[in-house]
């Protein structure tokens, strides 16, 4: 009986390596993105313009700051998870559901290359 632990080869992850960095460089750049359009949103040119246009604009400045500032906070937890896959794919421990200890589809990986959970494990969560 083989008790080998099942995993990804080399050439497999490598592949998933270039995959997620890819996809990394592309977070951050969106990041970059939201945190500049929160910094520039204080001054939107409505100061000369009337009083209820700009309490107006103002009630809707603090809305998109605040979804900014949450899409921000999700983007940073995509990164982190994204870099945590990095550190699986070096311990070679990456593709193997954290729950069913099977190795997680590559299809599902391509699209969620963050995924800890295989698609079995996840549905046994809800």
């Amino acid at each position: 009986m083989n008790d080998r632990k099942v995993r990804y080869s080399d050439k497999d992850l490598e592949e998933f390596r270039v995959i997620i960095k890819r996809k990394i460089n592309l977070a951050e750049e969106d990041l970059a993105l939201i945190e500049s359009a929160f910094k520039n949103d204080s001054n939107n040119g409505t100061e000369d313009t009337s009083p209820t246009f700009k309490a107006f604009e103002e009630g809707s400045e603090t809305m998109s700051k605040e979804a900014n500032v949450q899409l921000a906070i999700r983007q940073e937890k995509f990164i982190r998870d994204l870099k945590n896959a990095i550190l699986r794919i070096e311990n070679k421990s990456y593709g193997v559901c954290r729950v069913t200890g099977n190795l997680i589809q590559k299809e599902r990986l391509k699209l969620v290359p963050h995924a800890t959970l295989s698609i079995e494990a996840k549905r046994q969560q809800h």
